[in-house]
């Protein structure tokens, strides 16, 4: 098989990226056209379409809730000090200004908060760090609310810290990761830590079924890494075993986190499940994209090295759908790319199937299922949670069309 050079990669990955955007946008008005809709009896469990929502001006989602982002992100620096400087340093690693990420998470929680509630706007004092410990219970429903994007964030980045240790990356964010700056000891500690921290602020808002949903969550993430670890043959080139897996490390934070928020929003149990389904889907869709990106973006803008799937032995779905046209590559999946020229023989395989362009329409199926359900919503006569569901679309289309 001719090796591929790297500018034709590039070449075929801006013309898989071009197809891709489903999403257009008109000017003066949000206008979503989407590719043919599978049916929910094609896809159990996946949520009705529901009629054409009323179109807004397209806004930048993260600059709709930056301040209260912000005010979240001041928050959970000042509460994961600690009294041992080094372990204040470790945990504040990826909280430090430049260092915090995208911040899609609390982003998209604070947008579904507005967009299930009555309100017109966020109040000023809302926009403020809470100054409550995180042992303390707020008695306002939104601080409530914050409290769930504060709580996934430090879940979140405990598990990066943790999976780097295991994965032995040496960079995460465009810096050294943790574990290579402080060691993997120090950085296993900060995750724990962050963990008991989140824990404590979880308790405090004295709700059984948000304490068991986002608790599953980190028995999820536990699951998912083993099932990584542990797969057997027939596993690794499953598709299922793969969506599972996927669900368990990436998208059940946002999906149950999802579903708090609604729950502390008072709202039925049919629409904490639709906001569950929204965070499931864009979770989903999120790690499809960086599965294709892994192949085709650039390692200054992801923050790490290009290939970096392949290089640690994992087979995600570009390389399982090129495996159903490249039979060859199946006994390298299963070794894990452990020998001289697997990674190489692998990438030219993915690169010269449908690979890279099946899971891009994987990722934009599940950016239809998100949006569909916040067409779900119930009715409101709020123009600012109306705003905000355009947003939460416009989110999911960041998702699937982001480069990092």
């Amino acid at each position: 098989m001719a090796r591929r050079t790297w500018w034709r990669i590039a070449g075929q990955a801006r013309s898989i990226g071009e197809r891709s955007k489903s999403c257009t946008w008109e000017t003066g008005k949000h206008h979503a056209t989407y590719a043919a809709e599978p049916s929910a009896a094609s896809h159990p469990g996946t949520v009705p379409l529901a009629p054409t929502p009323p179109q807004f001006p397209h806004q930048d989602p993260f600059a709709k809730v930056k301040d209260e982002v912000s005010a979240i992100t001041e928050r959970i620096r000042r509460d994961v000090c600690s009294e041992v400087p080094a372990l204040s340093w470790a945990a504040t690693y990826f909280f430090r200004k430049g260092a915090e990420g995208k911040r899609f998470r609390p982003t998209a929680l604070l947008l579904l908060a507005s967009a299930l509630s009555q309100r017109e706007g966020v109040a000023k004092e809302w926009l403020v760090a809470d100054t409550l410990s995180p042992a303390d219970t707020p008695k306002d429903v939104r601080r409530r609310q914050q409290r769930i994007a504060e709580i996934t964030e430090m879940i979140h980045v405990a598990s990066l810290l943790h999976d780097d240790v295991i994965d032995k990356a040496d960079t995460r964010r465009g810096m050294s990761s943790l574990n290579e700056a402080g060691g993997n000891k120090l950085a296993v500690l900060a995750g724990d830590f962050l963990l008991a921290r989140a824990s404590v602020s979880l308790a405090a808002l004295q709700n059984t079924q948000v304490i068991q949903l986002l608790s599953n969550v980190i028995e999820h993430l536990v699951t998912g890494e083993l099932m990584q670890l542990t797969s057997s043959k027939e596993n690794l080139t499953s598709l299922k075993h793969y969506r599972d897996k996927t669900f368990f490390k990436t998208a059940s934070l946002i999906a149950n986190s999802s579903k708090s928020i609604a729950i502390l929003g008072g709202h039925p149990e049919d629409v904490c499940n639709l906001a569950f389904e929204y965070g499931r889907n864009v979770g989903l869709a999120f790690q499809y994209v960086d599965d294709v990106l892994d192949f085709v973006g650039s390692a200054e803008s992801l923050g790490k090295p290009l290939l970096n799937d392949l290089q640690s032995g994992i087979a995600t779905a570009p390389v399982i759908f090129a495996a159903e046209e490249f039979p060859e590559v199946v006994p390298l999946i299963w070794r894990k790319f452990e020998n001289e020229g697997d990674v190489e023989f692998t990438l030219d395989c993915v690169q010269q199937s449908q690979g890279l362009e099946r899971a891009r329409e994987l990722a934009k199926d599940h950016l239809r299922q998100a949006c569909a359900a916040v067409d779900n919503f119930p009715d409101t006569n709020s123009k600012f949670a109306m705003e905000c569901r355009a947003a939460l679309r416009d989110l999911a289309e960041c998702a699937l069309l982001r480069q990092k």
